[in-house]
């Protein structure tokens, strides 16, 4: 009698379909350009995948479906008093563009991609928001020996730039490095 393909993914090393995965955030030493400031701030908070299936490879990898992601960080007193910064998921993730592939059985290697589109909000005293979209999706990359990650450093692929959702020829902010631990916080 054949494996169903959740049993073979289970024995493959790869989450089952349809489970949800929250994991814990912790990006420190952040540098993160707005308006022409140059900023290091500590995001922290969290992100929450559903595992769908890789059509492309469904026996070696899944696809990663965001459904819920959320950072915040303080920015530095300073002229403009403090504020805050927050990173939230800006829609619903349709198309599950992350994957997690397993690259190797035993023991264990797995490599992800993480794709994800946001929305950068600047609260600074008592102005109006700046509210920021990504230009482009953000992209992590990271080797893992588990999955769900515990403690695991993800790096950032390319720069994210962060443009006003009504002007995406303006680049407003930049994050050069997203310098992220995943999981086990």
């Amino acid at each position: 009698m054949p494996l169903s393909r959740k049993a073979v993914q289970m024995t493959a090393g790869l989450p089952p379909i349809g489970a949800e995965i929250p994991c814990s955030r912790l990006a420190v030493n952040v540098p993160i350009q707005i308006e022409g400031t140059l900023l290091s701030v500590d995001f922290r908070g969290g992100i929450k995948h559903r595992v769908d299936v890789n059509p492309d490879n469904p026996m070696e990898s899944v696809r990663l479906r965001t459904v819920g992601h959320r950072m915040s960080a303080e920015l530095p007193d300073g002229d403009e008093t403090g504020g805050t910064l927050t990173i939230e998921q800006n829609d619903v993730d349709v198309d599950s563009p992350s994957t997690l592939t397993l690259t190797r059985k035993f023991p264990p290697m797995y490599e992800l991609r993480e794709v994800t589109s946001f929305t950068l909000t600047v609260e600074r005293g008592e102005g109006e928001p700046l509210v920021l979209v990504t230009k482009e999706p953000m992209v992590l990359l990271a080797q893992l020996t588990q999955f769900p990650p515990r403690g695991d450093l993800y790096r950032l692929e390319k720069p994210v730039e962060l443009v006003l959702p009504d002007d995406p020829a303006k680049v407003m902010a930049v994050i050069e490095k997203f310098p992220v631990k995943v999981g086990g916080l």
